[in-house]
């Protein structure tokens, strides 16, 4: 039950993650100093921060995934 919980709150949490960054037109990432651009990475610090933030909640949606499917398979 804990995992299933814990996946609904990643999930959700990766939605809201991957709709603040920056797009075309720009995200919401610009409001917080994204608009700053850094001339040596190509991206500001708040967008790379985000980057890492996303990546990190994605692993952890996924292992969450893979923890209930092991459940699953175990109950089986």
């Amino acid at each position: 039950m804990g995992f299933s919980i814990a996946l609904i709150v990643f999930s959700l949490l990766l939605m809201l993650l991957v709709l603040m960054h920056k797009g075309k037109g720009g995200g919401l990432s610009d409001m917080f100093g994204g608009g700053m651009q850094s001339s040596v990475g190509g991206s500001s610090v708040a967008e790379r921060n985000l980057d890492r933030i996303t990546v990190v909640v994605g692993l952890c949606w996924f292992a969450c995934i893979m923890v209930l499917a092991l459940l699953m398979k175990a109950n089986n």
